[in-house]
């Protein structure tokens, strides 16, 4: 039954998959092993956010200079403005990321065009949503906290990093109309 999925999915067996993922080198892959290295870091910090908004634990450790307070922040209201914590929704966007970049091999711009496109979309809304969080800081809340600072750079460069493959993506489904 899963016999051929893979070239169903991604029009490569799956030997031609893992052999592009694992020694191709071009620098869409290499942007795209960026974004899951980044992924990785943003999961890190989104699970350590994830245990002081649900109670696991009580307390982050802040640098010990400036305004930062990332209990405060962290445990704003509007970081629980969706019914669930924020943070939660970041390890799940970030823990996404990783198969997203993972999908399909080297020429997916032209073979699969929808899946960098989806990509840079999902970058766009969360970085814009990091963009407004990092708002909140200095403007409503009066401090900073310094995992959210880190992450909101890990979304603007996740960001950064899918605007090339689809800006090829684009190009081959206007060169398809």
């Amino acid at each position: 039954m899963l016999q051929g999925l893979s070239e169903k999915v991604t029009g490569m067996t799956p030997y031609e998959v893992r052999r592009e993922l694992r020694e191709g080198n071009s620098d869409d892959l290499r942007r795209r092993r960026t974004i899951i290295g980044l992924s990785m870091v943003g999961i890190g910090i989104a699970a350590a956010a994830s245990l002081l908004q649900t109670g696991v634990i009580k307390h982050l450790p802040d640098p010990p200079v400036g305004n930062f307070d990332a209990d405060k922040v962290m445990t704003s209201d509007p970081a629980y403005q969706f019914g669930v914590p924020d943070a939660a929704i970041a390890l799940t966007g970030f823990a996404a990321n990783v198969p997203l970049a993972a999908w399909g091999g080297s020429e997916r711009s032209t073979e699969q065009p929808l899946v960098p496109i989806i990509a840079t979309g999902k970058a766009a809304v969360e970085v814009a949503a990091a963009a407004w969080y990092f708002y909140q800081m200095p403007t409503k809340l009066k401090t900073w906290c310094g995992y959210c600072i880190v992450s909101a750079g890990v979304y603007a460069a996740i960001f950064a990093l899918t605007i090339p493959e689809a800006k090829k993506a684009i190009a081959v489904i206007a060169q398809r109309d």
